[in-house]
């Protein structure tokens, strides 16, 4: 039986009570989309009678029946998220592929466009991890979304993202295609038991580096942990604290190595292999053209939108949901 945040003893066990606030705020979360649906619905109906009696106009319905339809939508797709998983936290990171300056520049655009995504969805951001480019971009980036069903709707993103561009960094303009890889996973929390023999961990230290090289650290602080039996390597510099950044580390590692215990559930190790493709053509999930003509296209659904602008400042949404309808 859960008790009440004010009841007595509630704080005894601070991980339980975290886990008890986490299940109140999914509930909210379901009760506000459900209520804002229904009131948008109410008013909707308000305004068709206030039509019907020569008031109002055609423009003001159609425009409230639009944000009536996207507010149940939004029913609609937190409905269908009702894996274990997909109510946790989510990490998502970002490597370039190969193509130097190119490809940097790209995942840095991308890494823009995520945290963009999470502001607009108001998700709490940060940036775990950020190596940057030789010149200019990254080279890759792990940024954390912490809020509720993260992982849920970010998990359709995972893949190679191919842009075609006219290259500013080309002397002669010409056209260039880069390509980088997006893999996002669930972030487990103390309900989930993933057992790591430290035997198995391999650790490295280095120093946190900014924009064009500079130490952002004077020490040691940041870290890379490699898992032998499964061949990950992760790397954390969110904090100036090598303790703390070892302990971040750990949770992506868990995260990680949970996420293809899922993938392994659900039979589709085949998705997990997909992942670890060559950054290169023919194994992308999305297209991102501004050059010779303004087009995002997910492949796999065949949503598209010439509003190239739009989708790099974070409106992902319309590719988030119809992915989620067709392999949800």
């Amino acid at each position: 039986m859960q008790k009440a945040s004010g009841a007595p003893g509630f704080w005894d066990n601070p991980k339980e009570a975290e886990k008890q606030l986490r299940h109140i705020s999914s509930l909210k979360q379901w009760v506000d989309t459900y209520e804002d649906a229904r009131q948008k619905l109410d008013d909707l109906r308000v305004l068709y009678d206030f039509l019907k009696e020569g008031e109002g106009t055609v423009e003001e319905l159609v425009a409230h029946y639009k944000k009536t339809l996207k507010s149940t939508e939004k029913l609609e797709l937190r409905k269908m998220l009702n894996k274990e998983e997909d109510h946790l936290d989510a990490i998502v990171t970002i490597n370039a592929g190969a193509g130097g300056t190119e490809s940097q520049d790209w995942a840095e655009m991308l890494m823009r466009m995520y945290l963009r995504w999470g502001e607009r969805n108001n998700y709490k951001t940060k940036l775990l991890d950020k190596q940057d480019g030789d010149g200019a971009g990254i080279k890759s980036a792990s940024i954390e979304f912490e809020g509720d069903n993260a992982y849920g709707y970010l998990q359709g993103e995972n893949g190679v993202h191919r842009l075609v561009r006219l290259s500013p960094f080309d002397a002669n303009h010409k056209r260039h295609t880069s390509f980088a890889s997006v893999y996002a996973y669930p972030i487990v929390d103390e309900s989930i038991d993933i057992d790591i023999n430290p035997a198995d961990l391999s650790w490295d230290t280095f120093r946190s580096s900014g924009p064009g090289g500079q130490n952002v650290n004077k020490v040691e602080s940041a870290v890379r942990v490699r898992h032998e039996p499964s061949g990950i390597v992760v790397e954390c510099q969110e904090t100036r604290s090598q303790n703390q950044n070892r302990e971040k580390a750990l949770t992506m590692l868990r995260s990680q190595l949970y996420e293809i215990e899922l993938r392994k559930k659900r039979e589709k190790i085949d998705a997990m292999e997909s992942t670890k493709k060559k950054i290169e053509w023919g194994s992308q999930i999305r297209s991102y053209v501004f050059h010779p003509y303004k087009m995002v296209k997910d492949l796999r659904t065949g949503v598209e939108t010439s509003n190239v602008q739009q989708v790099m400042d974070g409106d992902i949404d319309d590719f988030i949901k119809a992915y989620l309808i067709e392999f949800a």
